[in-house]
């Protein structure tokens, strides 16, 4: 953990410990229970965010991809009668298809990704209502469906999205942070130029960041549509991808690129929905949700851009301190030879 991360672990223990004094409730087993199994969901494509933010992009499409994603996996299920796995396999393929055409268009016709990503917001969610007539996808009443139980279960109390958030993050933090893929999406971020020279496929490493992004919002969407039990396509998931940039950017992750960790974006997530429970238990109006989610937005990259200037004038001031010492080094260096 890097000393962001430590802050942001102090930060959510304070947040915690302020609104259980103020309701004691934050800490019974039931709440517990529920903001864990809303924190592995909302991790799944807040880590997906992340790989797309470090490359020096912007995926603005993930609610709508959802709400897309969901309304066909349930209405395969429930109407159609598709086993779910093979339901499953489909939206994930169908949500890498999708993320690999934002990569292609960012790539080969050098769209900007806020561009693509913002058009993606506007026809995934069209495309989900104009499928349903704006009605809502649900399982049949009654129906049930051996194994699907699986994405809402809990073992020893623990959500099964709290599970595979884990085995996710530990893969995610593999690959960003100890694999030359990831040493590429770093690098590719920091000076996308300049990778291109050194030999990266800077085209192929970017345009994966968006299949991956869409490959975990895609499993994301089955959890989500398995957690509500059914999908309103006007209502589902909306403004999702807010809360993925929030937590991303609260988790050290630079709008600028280059910059960023897996665990950073994780304790993002538990603080964001941390600041959710405090808005239900303190019986502040639902409707201030995005007010929330906005101001921590604003504060994360305002303080992210202060400690980018701060860095940079660090560095600046250590580069002007050696070039004036070293006359003096020289100088010293000629002294003792002689």
């Amino acid at each position: 953990m890097n000393k962001k991360d430590i802050g942001l672990l102090v930060l959510i223990l304070i947040v915690g410990l302020g609104v259980y004094l103020r309701n004691p409730l934050f800490l019974s087993p039931n709440n517990i229970s529920n903001t864990a199994n809303l924190i592995g969901l909302f991790g799944l494509f807040a880590i997906a965010q992340g790989f797309v933010i470090i490359t020096g992009g912007i995926e603005l499409s993930a609610g709508s991809m959802i709400a897309l994603l969901g309304v066909l996996f349930v209405d395969m299920v429930g109407r159609l009668g598709v086993p779910w796995p093979i339901a499953a396999s489909v939206v994930m393929v169908l949500g890498s298809t999708l993320g690999l055409t934002h990569g292609l268009l960012v790539t080969k016709l050098k769209m900007q990704p806020f561009v693509v990503t913002l058009c993606g917001l506007l026809i995934y969610r069209g495309v989900a209502r104009g499928y349903t007539a704006d009605a809502t996808a649900g399982f049949p009443f009654g129906s049930t469906y051996p194994g699907l139980d699986f994405f809402v279960a809990r073992y020893w109390g623990i959500p099964t999205s709290v599970f595979v958030l884990v085995v996710v993050g530990v893969i995610a933090w593999t690959v960003l942070h100890r694999s030359v893929y990831g040493r590429y999406l770093f690098a590719i971020g920091k000076n996308e130029e300049a990778a291109r020279f050194s030999g990266i496929r800077t085209n192929v490493v970017i345009a994966s960041a968006y299949v991956v992004h869409a490959g975990l919002t895609a499993l994301a969407a089955i959890f989500f549509a398995m957690y509500t039990r059914s999908v309103q396509p006007s209502g589902h998931a909306n403004f999702y991808e807010l809360y993925a940039i929030a937590a991303a950017v609260l988790g050290g992750f630079s709008l600028r690129g280059g910059e960023g960790s897996i665990i950073g974006v994780i304790l993002g997530t538990i603080l964001l929905q941390v600041l959710q429970n405090l808005v239900n238990l303190l019986g502040i109006p639902s409707s201030l949700n995005f007010a929330v989610m906005g101001t921590v937005i604003l504060v994360g990259v305002l303080v992210d851009q202060q400690f980018g200037f701060y860095r940079e004038r660090r560095r600046t001031m250590q580069a002007m301190q050696t070039r004036a010492e070293a006359p003096r080094r020289l100088t010293a260096a000629a002294k003792s030879s002689s």
